[in-house]
C-alpha cells in the first residue's frame, strides 16, 4: 500500500537540490517553449468538437510514442496493477485535463489558458494540505493568495468588463478544473516513476486508454470524426501530436522524475510569457494596467510557492 509520503512525490518533493545538468536546463527550455507556443495550436484545434480533436491528436501521438517506446528497448510488459496507474495517466493527463482546457479555449484567449494553467503548484498546495495533512507556511498561503488575486485581475476585463461575461466565466472554471485533473495525473505519474516504471512506458501506455476514452466519449456523443483539412488545422494538429504531446510531455515527465515536481514546476512560470506573447502577437490579446498587476502577481504566487516547496 503506498503511504502518504510516497505521494508527496508527486506534490512538493522532499528531497535535497542538487545542481541542475545541462541536460535538466535543456528539459526546462524544451518544455516551456514546446507549451508556450501549444496554448494557440490547442485554440485552433477547437473549431471541432474537442472530443475528436484530442481523438486524433492522441491517437497519431499514441503511434509515436509506442515507436519510441519499442525502439528504444522500454518494458512495455506489465501486470494488471501498473495499468490501473496507466488508466489513471488516460484518464487525468491524456483526456480529461486536455479536454476541459478545449472547451474553455473557445471562450478565453489561448494566453489566459496558460495563466490559469501555470497555478498547479498552488492548486498542489491545495491538495497536500486536503488530501496528506501537509503543513502549510504562512509564506505558502501567502503565494497562493497572491496567485489567486493575479488570476482574478487578469480575467477581470474578460469576465466583468463592461458586462459579466458568464460564458468566459464559464470557461475559465473549466480550465481550473482542467488544471486540478493534471495535478492528479502528477501523483499517478510520481507512483508509476517510484515503481521504476521508465516516463516513455508509463506514457505510452497512458496514451492508449485516453485515446480510447475519448474515441468512446465521441461515440457516444454521436460526434463526427472528420476533421477540416485547411492549413491552420493540419499545422496546429502536427504541433499538438509532435511537440505538445510528444515532446513537452516527455520532456516535463522526465524532469518531473530527475528533480521532482518542486523544481520541475519552474517552467510553469515562464511558459506563460511565451504563451502571451504568442496571443498578443496573433490573436490581439489587449494588455491593461490591470492585466499586468494580475500576471506579474500570479507568477509571483507560483515563485513563492514553488521556492517555498523546493527548499523543504
Amino acid at each position: 500500500m503506498t503511504s502518504a509520503s510516497d505521494v508527496d512525490a508527486g506534490i512538493a518533493i522532499s528531497q535535497k537540490p542538487q545542481a541542475l545538468s545541462m541536460f535538466d536546463l535543456a528539459l526546462y527550455g524544451t518544455t516551456v517553449f514546446a507549451w508556450g507556443f501549444s496554448w494557440y495550436a490547442l485554440k485552433l484545434q477547437a473549431v471541432i468538437t474537442p472530443e475528436i480533436a484530442l481523438f486524433w491528436r492522441f491517437l497519431f501521438a499514441t503511434i509515436l510514442m509506442w515507436g519510441w517506446a519499442i525502439f528504444g528497448g522500454h518494458k512495455m510488459a506489465f501486470p494488471l496493477r501498473a495499468h490501473l496507474s496507466f488508466a489513471g495517466l488516460g484518464l487525468l493527463l491524456f483526456s480529461t485535463n486536455f479536454l476541459l482546457f478545449y472547451h474553455g479555449s473557445r471562450e478565453l484567449p489561448s494566453g489566459l489558458l496558460s495563466v490559469v494553467f501555470s497555478l498547479a503548484s498552488v492548486f498542489n498546495i491545495v491538495l497536500g494540505f486536503v488530501l496528506f495533512k501537509q503543513k502549510v507556511s504562512r509564506a505558502l498561503v501567502v503565494g497562493a493568495i497572491l496567485g489567486f488575486s493575479g488570476i482574478c485581475l487578469m480575467f477581470y476585463q474578460e469576465i466583468a468588463g463592461n458586462t459579466w461575461n458568464i460564458a468566459a466565466l464559464g470557461g475559465l472554471g473549466l480550465c481550473a478544473l482542467g488544471t486540478l485533473s493534471f495535478c492528479f495525473g502528477n501523483i499517478v505519474s510520481a507512483r508509476a516513476t517510484a515503481k521504476k516504471i521508465s516516463v516513455i512506458s508509463a506514457s505510452a501506455w497512458g496514451m492508449v486508454y485516453g485515446t480510447v476514452l475519448l474515441g468512446v466519449n465521441g461515440l457516444l456523443q454521436g460526434a463526427s470524426f472528420e476533421v477540416p483539412f485547411t492549413p491552420e488545422f493540419i499545422w496546429s494538429f502536427l504541433y499538438m501530436v509532435v511537440i505538445g504531446s510528444i515532446v513537452a510531455f516527455g520532456a516535463y515527465l522526465t524532469l518531473l522524475g530527475r528533480i521532482g515536481s518542486a523544481r520541475a514546476g519552474y517552467a510553469t512560470v515562464m511558459f506563460p510569457i511565451v504563451a502571451l506573447g504568442v496571443s498578443t502577437a496573433m490573436e490581439g490579446y489587449t494588455w491593461t494596467a490591470t492585466s499586468i498587476l494580475g500576471l506579474m502577481f500570479a507568477l509571483g504566487g507560483n515563485w513563492i510557492v514553488l521556492s517555498r516547496s523546493a527548499k523543504k
